[in-house]
């Protein structure tokens, strides 16, 4: 019991330190697409592009260290980079939480593993989308279109039935396909389409309708606020992904849970 606790404790940590690391990828990478910048080349300052050695590219602790300035520039370093490494760590965390009493600390082949980095797969995307979306008001194909590939692939290696991802595929590209053919593109954008598949072969069915559900509750509540405080007006575009990504992420750590208990009032 207690050798399982240490093993627990020990790879709760690492997957908070791996979330990290991915969330600094992240960063990196919405800055070099926004930017078409090869991935391949050295961390740079965005401000005076000098080159960042590793001790000073460390998550979270080199911006605390540097207190939030470039150290060759001094200009300000922005807070959306720890804030990112914080959260993804967090997120990988929490999933890694959510699966632990499934997890086999002793095999490196039992399937709770691969869910594991599944979910950490479709978690990162999210938050990609997330912050793409709500930077740049798009939702890039070239982060959809693998992604759907690499997560159906995991989905049907960890045994999930394919005409489970084939309906649920459908579904969330029809859900979205609808409302584009309806409003002739003014509604939504082509990349809530791929978006949409990529739920559907994420989440299987009926999880998928749970995270649309979300995402649309909380994007009518977040509308009606910003409403309110006259931050936007009656009419105004919100980036989708945003919640869409954020209702996934919810059901891929919590969707079995929500479901239960939603049944479980109606029934």
């Amino acid at each position: 019991m207690e050798n399982n606790f240490i093993l627990y404790l020990y790879f709760l940590t690492l997957s908070f330190i791996f979330g990290l690391i991915i969330g600094s990828f992240i960063n990196c990478l919405i800055y070099r697409l926004h930017k078409k910048k090869s991935l391949w080349n050295r961390s740079f300052c965005p401000k005076c592009k000098h080159k960042i050695s590793w001790y000073d590219n460390i998550p979270v602790f080199s911006f605390l260290f540097l207190k939030a300035k470039c150290r060759h520039c001094k200009k300000g370093i922005s807070w959306q980079y720890p804030v990112v490494e914080f959260v993804t760590a967090l997120l990988f965390a929490l999933a890694f939480y959510v699966h632990a009493n499934n997890f086999n600390f002793f095999s490196i082949f039992d399937s709770s593993i691969i869910i594991l980095i599944r979910d950490w797969f479709i978690i990162s995307v999210m938050i990609v989308v997330f912050l793409y979306d709500l930077k740049y008001y798009l939702i890039l194909d070239i982060i959809t279109l693998p992604s759907i590939v690499i997560v159906l692939i995991l989905n049907l290696v960890i045994g999930v039935e394919w005409q489970n991802l084939l309906i649920s595929g459908i579904i969330g590209l029809s859900f979205f396909l609808i409302q584009f053919v309806v409003s002739r593109g003014k509604w939504i954008g082509g990349g809530d389409l791929r978006l949409g598949l990529l739920m559907g072969v994420a989440l299987g069915w009926p999880l998928v309708l749970l995270a649309i559900m979300l995402s649309y509750i909380s994007g009518s509540f977040v509308g009606v606020y910003l409403l309110v405080r006259n931050k936007k007006k009656w009419g105004s575009k919100l980036p989708l992904g945003v919640f869409l990504s954020v209702g996934t992420v919810v059901v891929v750590l919590w969707g079995q849970k929500i479901l239960a208990w939603y049944l479980a009032l109606i029934f």
